[in-house]
């Protein structure tokens, strides 16, 4: 099956409550399918009160945090913010969620930051809360990690059965979970050491997504066709010299030029080279979904009118 693409803006940092309207008011308008921000203890804003102020100032985009981090919010308390954004904006909120990654939000804020395995699993109970709770019955659920008990989420959301669930990661655990559960899978690079080094740079190479694709497939079975394929672009920049901004790149992270560029995180080249770059995205891999810093959303304005709902 072949999906038609879309294009997601995420927001960094702490722009002005201003200079952050108009950021998503411009993503509306250049035809951008979803506005978001990252969810961490750093310098930035809380995402989901932030895209309740987007909500207000906007009429059709998409609400998507990415990634809530599962360990940072009971899922019975996620399930009432989520669905309360959901109907306050009209059914725009995507229920974006991953199980939390970076070391310093969790030693800064002292919450234990276990194994990956055990923060997957708490995501997976997590999932199946919040799936219950969107359904407005009495739901119960006995986990390893959480409880409830006849609880009926109010409100419901206006999507149904709930707002699409996008879960993103980059293991065969988490992507297996994606699989299962998600409505939309989310490719990133290898984030188990809770930072952001050297480490990463083989997990985002092309061939390190060939092999997510095949663990998301073995895990989705026959609802393949239903799952949403969707990668993030760190680095973008629209230049006649793709190869030389790569070979610049690649020093710092060791890798090489061609491996950035055959990256699905990385968009360098011209307007036409970067349309290609991301149809052969859709071509090998299924991706259909991809989400830009907002520091180049209008200088990729131009992939996204001539690619959105083709």
């Amino acid at each position: 099956m072949t999906r038609p693409f879309r294009f997601s803006v995420q927001a960094t940092g702490l722009p002005s409550a201003t200079d952050l309207i108009e950021s998503a008011r411009k993503a509306e308008d250049l035809g951008y399918a979803a506005f978001g921000l990252p969810d961490h203890l750093d310098n930035q804003y809380a995402p989901m009160i932030a895209l309740a102020a987007v909500a207000e100032a906007t009429s059709t985009i998409e609400l998507q945090p990415l990634v809530l981090a599962n360990d940072y919010r009971h899922p019975a308390i996620l399930a009432k913010e989520a669905a309360t954004l959901d109907v306050l904006s009209g059914g725009r909120f995507v229920m974006a969620i991953g199980a939390g990654w970076m070391r310093t939000d969790y030693d800064q804020a002292g919450l234990v930051y276990d194994r990956p395995g055990v923060r997957i699993a708490r995501l997976e109970e997590s999932v199946k809360v919040l799936k219950g709770l969107f359904t407005g019955d009495p739901f119960s659920f006995e986990g390893e990690h959480y409880q409830i008990t006849e609880m009926s989420g109010v409100p419901q959301p206006i999507r149904d059965p709930h707002p699409p669930f996008l879960i993103a990661g980059g293991g065969r655990k988490i992507l297996s979970l994606a699989a299962r559960e998600g409505d939309i899978v989310g490719f990133n690079p290898g984030l188990a050491a809770g930072v952001v080094d050297e480490r990463i740079a083989p997990t985002a190479h092309a061939e390190a997504t060939d092999q997510k694709l095949a663990w998301v497939r073995e895990a989705a079975g026959d609802r393949l066709d239903d799952v949403e394929l969707q990668t993030s672009v760190f680095f973008g920049s629209i230049t006649d010299d793709a190869r030389g901004t790569a070979e610049f790149m690649a020093a710092s992270i060791g890798a090489t030029a061609e491996q950035m560029l055959e990256s699905p995180h990385v968009l360098l080249g011209t307007v036409d080279e970067c349309i290609e770059r991301v149809q052969s995205w859709r071509e090998r891999w299924g991706i259909s979904y991809v989400s830009f810093g907002s520091d180049f959303t209008a200088e990729m304005a131009p992939v996204v009118a001539a690619l959105a709902g083709t």
